[in-house]
Protein backbone atom coordinates (compact mmCIF):
# COMPACT_ATOMS: atom_id res chain seq x y z
CA UNK A 1 0.00 0.00 0.00
CA UNK A 2 1.35 3.45 -1.32
CA UNK A 3 1.83 6.08 1.79
CA UNK A 4 0.28 9.57 1.65
CA UNK A 5 2.39 12.01 1.67
CA UNK A 6 1.78 14.91 3.84
CA UNK A 7 4.23 18.32 3.92
CA UNK A 8 2.70 20.48 6.94
CA UNK A 9 4.25 24.37 6.35
CA UNK A 10 4.49 27.31 8.80
CA UNK A 11 6.59 29.98 9.06
CA UNK A 12 9.87 28.88 10.70
CA UNK A 13 8.92 24.61 11.30
CA UNK A 14 9.32 25.43 15.22
CA UNK A 15 6.08 24.67 16.23
CA UNK A 16 3.02 24.43 14.56
CA UNK A 17 4.35 22.54 11.96
CA UNK A 18 6.32 20.45 14.12
CA UNK A 19 3.42 19.72 16.31
CA UNK A 20 1.43 18.42 13.36
CA UNK A 21 3.86 16.21 11.91
CA UNK A 22 4.54 14.38 15.36
CA UNK A 23 0.69 14.14 15.83
CA UNK A 24 0.50 12.64 12.15
CA UNK A 25 3.05 10.38 12.67
CA UNK A 26 2.09 9.06 16.20
CA UNK A 27 -1.69 8.32 15.28
CA UNK A 28 -1.98 7.78 11.59
CA UNK A 29 0.01 4.77 11.50
CA UNK A 30 1.37 3.60 8.26
CA UNK A 31 -0.54 5.15 6.13
CA UNK A 32 1.60 8.26 6.21
CA UNK A 33 4.80 9.61 5.11
CA UNK A 34 5.00 12.78 7.00
CA UNK A 35 7.18 15.88 7.25
CA UNK A 36 7.47 19.30 8.04
CA UNK A 37 9.20 22.36 6.90
CA UNK A 38 9.54 25.87 7.40
CA UNK A 39 9.91 29.35 5.43
CA UNK A 40 13.15 29.68 7.13
CA UNK A 41 14.24 27.13 9.25
CA UNK A 42 14.17 28.28 12.88
CA UNK A 43 14.85 26.86 16.33
CA UNK A 44 12.40 24.42 18.09
CA UNK A 45 10.27 26.60 19.93
CA UNK A 46 10.63 24.97 24.01
CA UNK A 47 7.36 26.21 25.07
CA UNK A 48 6.48 23.49 21.56
CA UNK A 49 8.54 21.20 23.07
CA UNK A 50 7.42 20.67 26.43
CA UNK A 51 3.74 21.27 25.30
CA UNK A 52 4.23 17.96 23.14
CA UNK A 53 6.38 16.71 26.20
CA UNK A 54 2.87 16.49 28.58
CA UNK A 55 1.10 15.14 25.57
CA UNK A 56 3.59 12.10 25.71
CA UNK A 57 5.12 13.05 22.27
CA UNK A 58 9.20 13.91 22.51
CA UNK A 59 9.86 16.51 19.83
CA UNK A 60 13.32 17.92 21.22
CA UNK A 61 15.70 16.22 18.93
CA UNK A 62 13.71 17.60 16.04
CA UNK A 63 15.53 19.36 14.00
CA UNK A 64 14.41 22.35 11.86
CA UNK A 65 13.96 22.11 7.42
CA UNK A 66 13.75 24.80 5.20
CA UNK A 67 10.91 24.40 2.58
CA UNK A 68 12.46 25.72 -0.31
CA UNK A 69 15.27 22.64 -0.12
CA UNK A 70 12.90 20.14 -0.19
CA UNK A 71 11.21 21.89 -3.04
CA UNK A 72 14.64 22.08 -4.98
CA UNK A 73 14.78 18.03 -4.26
CA UNK A 74 12.12 17.67 -6.16
CA UNK A 75 10.03 15.88 -3.23
CA UNK A 76 6.19 15.92 -4.00
CA UNK A 77 3.41 15.39 -1.51
CA UNK A 78 -0.20 14.52 -1.96
CA UNK A 79 -0.79 16.91 0.60
CA UNK A 80 0.83 20.50 1.55
CA UNK A 81 -0.58 21.77 4.70
CA UNK A 82 -0.22 25.19 6.08
CA UNK A 83 -0.45 26.13 9.15
CA UNK A 84 0.07 29.65 9.73
CA UNK A 85 -1.82 32.78 8.97
CA UNK A 86 -3.55 33.15 5.65
CA UNK A 87 -0.68 35.84 4.53
CA UNK A 88 2.05 33.54 5.46
CA UNK A 89 -0.01 30.85 3.76
CA UNK A 90 0.44 32.20 0.24
CA UNK A 91 3.93 33.22 0.23
CA UNK A 92 4.27 29.03 0.25
CA UNK A 93 6.01 28.14 -2.29
CA UNK A 94 3.89 25.62 -5.24
CA UNK A 95 4.73 22.18 -5.20
CA UNK A 96 4.57 20.17 -7.86
CA UNK A 97 2.22 17.44 -8.14
CA UNK A 98 0.42 18.31 -4.90
CA UNK A 99 -3.03 16.67 -4.99
CA UNK A 100 -4.55 19.06 -2.72
CA UNK A 101 -3.12 22.24 -0.90
CA UNK A 102 -5.00 22.66 2.65
CA UNK A 103 -4.90 26.04 4.59
CA UNK A 104 -4.90 25.44 8.50
CA UNK A 105 -4.92 29.20 10.92
CA UNK A 106 -3.65 28.34 14.12
CA UNK A 107 -1.96 31.01 16.60
CA UNK A 108 1.77 31.39 16.49
CA UNK A 109 3.42 30.45 19.47
CA UNK A 110 6.39 32.42 19.12
CA UNK A 111 3.91 36.07 18.91
CA UNK A 112 2.87 34.50 22.60
CA UNK A 113 3.50 37.01 25.61
CA UNK A 114 3.26 36.49 29.39
CA UNK A 115 4.95 34.69 32.10
CA UNK A 116 6.26 31.21 31.37
CA UNK A 117 3.37 29.93 32.30
CA UNK A 118 0.80 31.65 30.70
CA UNK A 119 2.67 31.18 27.32
CA UNK A 120 2.95 27.38 28.12
CA UNK A 121 -0.77 27.68 28.40
CA UNK A 122 -1.51 29.32 25.40
CA UNK A 123 0.72 27.01 23.18
CA UNK A 124 -0.83 23.74 25.04
CA UNK A 125 -4.20 25.18 23.33
CA UNK A 126 -2.72 25.51 20.03
CA UNK A 127 -1.20 21.86 20.89
CA UNK A 128 -4.71 20.49 21.37
CA UNK A 129 -6.69 22.80 18.18
CA UNK A 130 -3.88 20.78 15.89
CA UNK A 131 -4.30 17.43 17.20
CA UNK A 132 -7.92 17.71 16.75
CA UNK A 133 -7.49 19.01 13.00
CA UNK A 134 -4.76 16.04 12.55
CA UNK A 135 -7.45 13.09 14.07
CA UNK A 136 -10.05 15.37 11.75
CA UNK A 137 -7.65 15.02 8.39
CA UNK A 138 -6.81 11.70 9.03
CA UNK A 139 -10.58 10.25 9.32
CA UNK A 140 -10.79 12.38 6.05
CA UNK A 141 -8.46 11.14 4.46
CA UNK A 142 -8.70 7.12 5.16
CA UNK A 143 -12.11 7.30 4.15
CA UNK A 144 -11.48 9.21 1.28
CA UNK A 145 -8.99 6.56 -0.11
CA UNK A 146 -11.02 3.29 1.06
CA UNK A 147 -13.85 5.10 -1.58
Amino acid sequence: MEKIRVLFLCIHNSARSQMAEAYLKNMGGDAFEVESAGLEAGKLNPFAVQAMMEDGIDISGNKTNDVFDYLKEGRKYKYVITVCDEASAAACPIFPGVHKKISWSFPDPSSFVGTDEERLKMTIAVRNTIKEAVKKFIAETISTKAN
